[in-house]
């Protein structure tokens, strides 16, 4: 017969409001970052590119010789010394011509390692099929041992260039000249989006902040500022906020990852051998007096107990105490998955 744990646990309901500076919280519309991708090649390879199964490889490798004047057919290039890569990176705003970015390269044909391979100049356009940067350099593969062994081959087919893009081209963004901008806050909330309007009406003295729907609000450059100077001083300025929580489920690897203060309501659960009984808030006369006996939690695994105490009734301490009686992270995760279906927790689950 099963055995059960009583542990007196109090539930807390309580919403914690953090300061939080405006930049964190929410970003100025159309100042991003813009993804660049392009098509390139990767030489240098000692025997660990692409096969003559990769038909484009070769194909892209003789309209390459081409262009300095070698003609020859692609049914004729036997070289495994070369790679067919994608290449991307990441447009920050404001770019300017002659910055320099990192740029990320990954095989897209059957090489078995890009190390120490050099990419040829590659144009890395943007959605709207313009060349916003132009790639080359050499490669750097992450955490490759140089000693391995004799036979041993490092299946690495990602890697990085430090430094590897040159911008040739601005991605126009006049905000000198404006006098509207707009704020999009990174969770959707009307609370947040009225305590951002008052409070940086309050901070300025004036009208600065309309809000115009639970994301978004409307800002308008005082007189006796430039737009830069305003939002430099707007993304400082500090709030009240009710921080999302959340809960993070990676079912690959088995990980949970949640805040410690993430309550769970009365709720009774049965997971195969696994028994959670959360039960409500118990209050008994005494005299004239009241005397709070908290909340019972019970817990069975495989018939396995664990005595412990704790204020508040949690998904931390729920997974830690399971964690201990044995339970196995797939039995965690299908548990707290079927404990938000069932309404007792309030966070957002989301998996990965």
């Amino acid at each position: 017969m099963k055995r059960f744990i009583l542990l007196c646990l109090i539930l807390s309901n309580l919403s914690f409001l953090q300061a939080e500076k405006i930049k964190n919280i929410a970003n100025i519309i159309g100042v991003r970052e813009n993804q660049l991708i392009g098509y390139g090649l990767v030489v240098g390879l000692n025997g660990t590119g692409d096969g003559t199964s990769s038909k484009f490889t070769l194909r892209s490798l003789a309209n390459l010789l081409q262009t300095v004047n070698v003609k020859i057919s692609s049914s004729d290039i036997k070289s495994k010394n070369v790679a067919a890569v994608i290449v991307t990176t990441k447009l920050g705003a404001f770019a300017r011509q002659g910055d320099k970015m990192d740029v990320v390269i990954s095989s897209i044909g059957d090489a078995k390692s890009l190390q120490g391979g050099t990419l040829l100049l590659t144009a890395l356009k943007g959605v709207d099929g313009k060349i916003y940067a132009l790639a080359q350099g050499s490669i750097t593969i992450g955490g490759m041992n140089p000693k391995r062994s004799k036979g041993q081959v490092n299946h690495a087919t990602n890697g990085t260039i430090f430094n590897g893009a040159i911008v040739e081209r601005d991605v126009a963004y006049d905000l000198y000249d404006k006098k509207f901008a707009d704020l999009s806050l990174k969770h959707s909330d009307f609370n947040t989006a009225i305590t951002i309007e008052k409070t940086l009406n309050t901070y300025f003295e004036q009208n600065v902040a309309t809000a115009i729907d639970p994301r978004t609000i409307r800002l308008k450059k005082p007189d006796n500022l430039s737009m830069v100077a305003f939002l430099a001083k707007m993304e400082n300025v500090n709030v009240k906020y009710e921080k999302e929580e959340k809960i993070v489920i990676d079912e690959r690897t088995g990980t949970v990852v949640s805040g410690i203060g993430i309550h769970v309501s009365p709720i009774i659960i049965t997971h195969g051998d696994i028994t959670i009984k959360i039960e409500p808030r118990k209050v008994m006369p005494k005299g004239k007096e009241q005397v709070n006996l908290g909340d019972g939690v019970k817990i069975a695994v495989n018939q396995n107990e664990l005595n412990m105490k704790e204020k508040d009734i949690t998904i931390a301490n729920i997974t830690r105490a399971l964690h201990k009686l044995g339970a196995t992270p797939k039995d965690i995760i299908s548990i707290i998955e079927n404990i938000k279906r069932a309404g007792a927790i309030n966070a957002k689950l989301e998996i990965i």
